[in-house]
């Protein structure tokens, strides 16, 4: 029997909403059939940071590994995706009460960032706690995802819940779009670009199950 597969990446357009602050994507047509061209080329500007997207380690520590030398088995396999109630704010061990955390090694967390407009910017949304950055290490989880714009909250000049996560040996995937995936065990392929010196990179980000 054939898997069903869930593009879980935000489509990238002019509207979509930017970190504050961020380069905006554009895409400018170069090169256009419509008036006699051979072919068509667009020029894209895009933040590293934009729509679904990985966090390289180099993004908030300066001396480790840029997006070049990130590990791609990191990011294809086993993924775990589970719904949370809260709307905003820190994640802990009590926001998933009937997960069996000995099973996980992908953590992919579904919250109401979901289902906000793409073209607006969400301020308040839910993001992991250093004890559960610190829990998630001692199991061995290697990847946390969640449809969130970061793992620290907007104004933070510190990014603890990054480092925590760092620390624990654990990589970042950024603003997936989860509306309309079931919970449950899937397999995540989310490639990112290979750039060098790169701190961080869009993604096409699928679930096979």
């Amino acid at each position: 029997m054939s898997s069903r597969i869930y593009d879980v990446t935000r489509t990238l357009s002019r509207s979509i909403a930017v970190w504050p602050g961020d380069t905006p994507f554009s895409a400018t047509v170069t090169s256009d059939m419509n008036e006699g061209a051979a072919a068509n080329v667009t020029t894209i500007t895009i933040s590293s940071h934009c729509g679904t997207h990985v966090d390289a380690p180099y993004h908030f520590v300066n001396d480790e590994v840029s997006m070049e030398q990130v590990p791609l088995d990191v990011h294809i396999g086993p993924a775990t995706v589970v719904t949370v109630r809260r709307q905003a704010g820190p994640l802990t061990i009590s926001d998933f009460p009937d997960l069996d955390w000995d099973r996980v090694e992908r953590l992919l967390v579904h919250s109401a960032a979901s289902d906000h407009p793409i073209d607006q910017f969400l301020a308040e949304y839910v993001y992991p706690s250093p004890e559960l950055a610190d829990f998630m290490g001692e199991k061995g989880i290697i990847l946390f995802g969640s449809d969130a714009a970061s793992m620290d909250t907007v104004d933070s000049d510190t990014m603890p819940n990054h480092h925590a996560l760092q620390r624990n040996g654990i990589f970042i995937l950024e603003n997936l779009a989860l509306a309309g995936v079931p919970d449950g065990e899937y397999e995540l392929i989310a490639l990112p670009l290979k750039i060098a010196g790169g701190d961080g990179s869009p993604v096409r980000a699928i679930l096979r199950g």
